[in-house]
């Protein structure tokens, strides 16, 4: 006898049923959706600073409801940490302790060139001057920065007549002058601030003059 082709005959078979998506597709979708929503703030924020940014630009960007950002991250706040704190795990690679000062900052240039959004986004903060919420993390040197310094210092490898806080901000703009002074960059080297040629070229000779730096043997 032929077996009925009626819908009603073959609700029991689970194959005919209709599925809701697995986890673990549900589980790559909000992956991709965190993914857009962050490579998507991130050039809102590098374009227009932190205060600019809107959320409805960084939602359309990203092809998805501004309502996710919430749902998400907590709003655009919370989104800025999300961006800030992925920037600290990247920089814990090439800005270890126990590395030299002049590989530390090699490895600041090689980054500024290579991540040029993140890090026109916090040079754009650091021209607003605005004053940080009290919840967000630390971009900026601070204490530790400081001490580090100080103990670099103490072992010789910075001269001891350098104040640690003035070198470390001269070092800052040292790295990243790619990004502050583009057309002095292609002036004065003929050399494409954001090329590989020039993270090789630069980082090599801030390498070498930061060597100098240290105390006389």
């Amino acid at each position: 006898m032929a077996k009925s082709s009626h819908p009603a005959k073959n609700l029991s078979n689970p194959s005919s049923r209709r599925r809701s998506p697995a986890a673990q597709d549900r589980q790559r979708d909000a992956e991709r959706t965190r993914r857009a929503l962050l490579e998507s703030a991130l050039a809102e924020f590098a374009a227009k600073g932190r205060a600019g940014a809107r959320v409805s630009e960084i939602a359309t960007r990203a092809g998805v409801n501004k309502q996710l950002i919430s749902y998400y991250f907590g709003g655009k706040d919370g989104l800025y940490r999300a961006l800030v704190e992925g920037w600290q795990q990247h920089e814990d690679e090439f800005a270890s302790k126990e590395l030299s000062l002049a590989e530390i900052v090699e490895g600041y240039v090689r980054s500024s060139v290579e991540h040029r959004d993140i890090s026109r986004l916090f040079i754009r903060d650091s021209l607003d001057d605005a004053p940080q919420p009290a919840d967000d993390p630390e971009v900026g040197p601070g204490d530790t920065e400081i001490a580090d310094m100080r103990r670099r210092q103490e072992r010789g490898e910075i001269a001891a007549d350098l104040d640690p806080a003035f070198l470390l901000l001269a070092l800052q703009g040292a790295a990243s002058v790619g990004l502050t002074f583009p057309a002095d960059v292609r002036t004065l080297t003929g050399v494409d601030p954001a090329s590989p040629e020039f993270a090789d070229r630069y980082a090599e000779q801030l390498r070498r003059i930061v060597t100098r730096l240290a105390a006389p043997r």
